[in-house]
């Protein structure tokens, strides 16, 4: 680049011409891995010179937006933006916005509804509302924990995670459900494929005799399952006559969930931080 070129690269770096240019770099950060990128890399990507670009960071990094790693010398998104964001974006955590649900689902339906949320490979239940129906589930009490695929709360978050993420997840989790006598690869597979076309998971396994289960996830604003809602119940209360209406009525509060959900929830971001380091085992099966 001359120096004309380079006097009027820098000459919009004043007013509106400059804000857009923060932002642009703010975006291209937010998109790049977690370990951060060259400045090199971020003006290809953000179409600017690199000079340009090592100035807005720096002034990025002055305000405490971004921080530098000081070993690979990359640039990332510092925590000080994701509390900026998490405050900006703040409608109550996980919990807060789908306690409502659960008491109305559960006073409606008359049976038990339980809130479960993505921990690594397990699935963690964060809330239930008790029906009158005594019941036997997979995690237990609220800070039980269970393997993906497990159950159906845990089987529709497994189901609607991104193709590639859910594919770690059952090579992970295959010899744990082989433990529970649940799948071999071709029948979890199957089952998830059904799970996706029908929006909802509902299979009675036999573990837990007499007892029935039915969840939907719950989606964030990128279609990507954080959590699920599931009712537990016994077998004669989930027969295909009353089952349309169940999953009907658990759909329209996911819906209205996924709606607001905060995407800086750290419930959803580290949800076994909410119960303490060590969380009760699952529940009995």
């Amino acid at each position: 680049m001359n120096s004309t070129e380079r006097n009027k690269d820098e000459s919009k770096e004043t007013g509106v011409g400059a804000v857009s240019r923060l932002f642009a770099v703010l975006r291209s950060l937010g998109e790049c891995p977690e370990g951060g990128e060259r400045v090199t890399q971020l003006a290809q990507q953000v179409g600017l010179s690199q000079p340009t670009t090592h100035r807005l960071l720096r002034s990025l990094v002055d305000e405490g937006m971004v921080e530098q790693d000081a070993r690979s010398k990359r640039y990332r998104l510092s925590l000080a933006f994701f509390a900026l964001a998490a405050r900006a974006g703040q409608t109550g955590n996980l919990r807060d916005v789908v306690r409502p649900s659960l008491l109305r689902l559960s006073a409606s339906l008359g049976d038990s509804l339980f809130l479960l949320a993505r921990s690594g490979f397990d699935a963690v239940c964060l809330d239930r509302s008790e029906g009158p129906y005594p019941i036997r589930t997979f995690t237990g009490d609220i800070g039980g924990r269970v393997a993906l695929g497990v159950g159906q709360g845990s089987l529709a978050i497994l189901a609607f995670l991104p193709e590639e993420e859910r594919d770690t997840v059952i090579r992970y989790n295959l010899p744990r459900l082989r433990d529970f006598h649940l799948y071999d690869e071709v029948m979890l597979r199957s089952e998830i494929d059904n799970v996706r076309r029908l929006g909802y998971a509902s299979r009675n396994t036999g573990v837990l005799e007499g007892m029935a289960g039915l969840a939907v996830p719950i989606l964030d604003r990128e279609g990507r399952a954080v959590a699920a809602l599931s009712v537990a119940t016994i077998s004669d209360r989930l027969n295909a006559e009353r089952m349309p209406t169940v999953v009907d009525m658990l759909k329209r509060e996911a819906a209205a969930i996924s709606q607001k959900i905060n995407p800086f929830d750290p419930v959803l971001r580290r949800p076994s931080q909410v119960f303490g380091q060590h969380l009760k085992p699952g529940g009995d099966v």
